[in-house]
């Protein structure tokens, strides 16, 4: 995001730099320690979902996390379904590990997405990303339930990335999948999105799957690394104390998706997300990210790199300011 950190963040960093940078006291226990408490309390407190803190891994981030998860569960062959069009990093991952992609394709419905899940005959593991990147779609506890159906039938194990949760606008509500299939399923997540922390690299699994767990514990301990120091105690500032400028920056990120449904030219097709700083642009032909930073100045990420579904469209981070979005819609207004 195009925002300041959260001052609670910054305080807690400072606190850190000047006190005691030796060894924490959870290292060799991460899961008993204060990244796993204060995910756990936030679970409960905002989600209904009590997770075990035993079952919390810590990683670097959510593409670590999976990786190392396909690692020791999947091997090359094995299919990995998931929505698409799809976070182009986790593309990457199932290319470069060898692990088919199974698209469960999205389509325009209305004002938002619909879609209908394939035979998953041949899958090890559905990666589930919800609230959806990049289409910003909550899944809805019906689709929730008739994926477990899926799961069960197919005996899949279920990577849930769910770190755009806490940036879910109202009335949509963000249901963890573990709610639903609580032994089948690891769910991934961070403050890096909501908090705008990217770079202090933390993130947590939670491995609500026994077998997964024990496969996880039978790699030596430190070969994946772990999470960091600073990144720990930014994410249980973030948290435990920033929920007051959560608050306020989601109500920025509101007022911005409505203001791209109200100034964006009626021939680009946009579907107002119901999560994320993400807008979905449909321009109805291909190579238009190119276009726009080369016409229009307006570096776009290109709807190609998403997967199958992506290829017309452009997607547009609204994290920003009302100054700078003004003159991003004023210049995409101007290449329509």
């Amino acid at each position: 995001m195009d925002l300041p950190t959260a001052p609670e963040v910054v305080q807690a960093l400072k606190r850190r730099a000047e006190g005691d940078l030796g060894y924490p006291t959870w290292l060799e226990s991460p899961q008993f320690g204060p990244l796993a408490e204060a995910f756990t309390e936030r679970m409960a407190a905002r989600y209904a979902w009590r997770p075990d803190p035993g079952h919390v891994r810590g990683y670097t981030d959510l593409n670590q996390a999976l990786q190392v998860l396909l690692h020791v569960w999947t091997r090359p062959g094995d299919g990995v379904a998931v929505h698409t069009p799809a976070y182009p990093p986790f593309l990457g991952t199932l290319d470069s590990m060898d692990r088919p992609l199974r698209p469960i394709q999205l389509h325009p419905d209305g004002d938002s997405w619909r879609f209908e899940v394939p035979d998953l005959s041949g899958c090890r593991v559905l990666l589930l990303v919800n609230p959806q990147n990049p289409t910003g779609r909550v899944f809805t506890r019906q689709e929730l339930e008739g994926l477990a159906e899926h799961v069960e039938r197919h005996d899949l194990i279920v990577i849930s990335d769910e770190i755009h949760a806490d940036l879910v606008y109202a009335p949509h509500e963000h249901i963890p999948f573990a709610r639903i299939l609580p032994g089948r399923t690891v769910t991934l997540t961070s403050a890096t999105k909501a908090f705008n922390l990217g770079g202090v690299r933390c993130s947590v699994a939670h491995v609500g799957s026994p077998d997964v767990r024990r496969a996880l514990d039978a790699q030596p301990p430190f070969v994946y690394g772990s999470a960091n120091l600073f990144g720990v105690e930014a994410t249980v500032a973030a948290w435990r104390h920033g929920d007051a400028w959560l608050e306020e920056t989601r109500t920025l990120l509101d007022r911005n998706r409505k203001t791209v449904a109200d100034r964006l030219p009626g021939s680009i097709g946009y579907r107002m997300p119901q999560a994320t700083y993400l807008a979905w642009l449909d321009y109805g032909r291909p190579g238009m990210a190119g276009v726009l930073e080369r016409e229009a100045r307006v570096l776009l990420s290109d709807g190609a790199t998403f997967g199958p579904g992506g290829e017309q469209h452009v997607r547009l981070n609204f994290a920003t300011t009302e100054a700078i979005l003004g003159e991003i819609l004023d210049r995409l207004r101007g290449q329509a």
